[in-house]
């Protein structure tokens, strides 16, 4: 496999199974092991949603990393909808679902490390729930630490009990509103508007790469200046999930137009299993994009990772922003 960094041709390690590193394959049950998701409920077993308040001690402080609603006044519809979040436990990850007031957690780095660049962090879970841990605050403190702004969003999802959004009327407009929010609060949060990017893993990385086909679309319900913002991501890292091929292939096509593309998935991960012919299309496109696979890895290994050849894909994001240009303010 063959990967692009900086207008050359390098090869990269497909790096050999490692069952002596603890990585994150799947198991024909579907169950993750260590590295990867924790395990649900067993196959056929209704999941237990827990109301009310989330345990503070697995939630960002709020005097550190504030929550942002994408519409204060609430958002287009989801009018009458006033049910809370509800929560379950998976192992010491808590997931969540039944999100019906959208929003960005606020993940700023210090200002003497910030570069100015700033991530939208979608976690993925299916459509139908959120891994905002390991998918979500995990990561916007990575790159937190490294000078990199990161928002983790809550979007609407389609697929939660009893649910009534789409990707298309809801999910879509939910992340578009997140870049067009960020855009123009960037002089607040020391931002450089232009280098405002998005990063989904698993249905979020479906979300994340549907933003950067689907960013001009009409607003269907514009309600403030922040509607007119570009909502084009300046960039997309598309982690085990992508809407241009595979399982989660959508209406998302691949042009000239679409931002520089970092794609990162395992080897054994079906759901991956199109990545290198998206990158073979997206580089016939002519758009930057970078593809890292590793061998013996499933899905759904994010952030934290225990010692293996993949723990090492948030250094390769990082170097590939930097070889970019995200890194350097203009």
């Amino acid at each position: 496999m063959r990967f692009e960094r900086g207008g050359k041709f390098f090869l990269i390690a497909l790096w050999t199974a490692a069952a002596a590193f603890g990585q994150g394959a799947v198991n024909s049950g579907g169950q993750a092991t260590p590295a990867g998701r924790p395990a649900g409920p067993p196959q056929g077993q209704p999941v237990k949603w827990e109301k009310g308040a989330q345990p503070a001690m697995l939630l960002p402080k709020p005097n550190v990393n504030p929550t942002v609603l994408l519409w204060p006044q609430g958002a287009p519809g989801s009018e009458g909808k006033t049910e809370d979040e509800t929560y379950r436990m998976a192992d010491d990850q808590m997931v969540v679902s039944n999100v019906n007031r959208p929003s960005i957690t606020v993940y700023l780095p210090p200002k003497d490390k910030a570069t100015g660049a700033a991530v939208i962090v979608a976690p993925g879970g299916a459509s139908r729930e959120l891994w905002v841990m390991k998918e979500g605050y995990r990561v916007a403190e990575w790159l937190s630490q490294r000078g990199i702004a990161a928002f983790v969003l809550k979007y609407r999802l389609p697929r939660a009990d009893g649910s009534t959004y789409t990707n298309d009327d809801h999910s879509l407009p939910d992340i578009l509103r997140a870049i067009r929010l960020v855009r123009s609060r960037a002089a607040e949060w020391r931002l450089d508007p232009d280098h405002v990017g998005v990063m989904g893993f698993s249905a979020g990385g479906f979300l994340a790469g549907y933003a950067g086909a689907r960013y001009a679309d009409p607003v269907k319900h514009p309600v403030d200046n922040i509607d007119q913002l570009s909502a084009k991501p300046a960039f997309m890292a598309l982690i085990y999930g992508t809407p241009f091929a595979g399982p989660m292939a959508a209406d998302a096509k691949i042009t000239k137009d679409l931002p520089p593309t970092f794609l990162c998935a395992g080897s054994d991960d079906g759901i991956a299993a199109s990545y290198p012919d998206v990158f073979k299309a997206i580089k016939q496109a002519g758009v930057p994009v970078e593809l890292h696979m590793y061998s013996g890895v499933g899905h759904g290994f994010a952030l934290p990772i225990s010692m293996s050849a993949v723990s090492h894909w948030p250094d390769e994001f990082h170097t590939w922003l930097f070889e970019r240009g995200f890194l350097t303010r203009k």
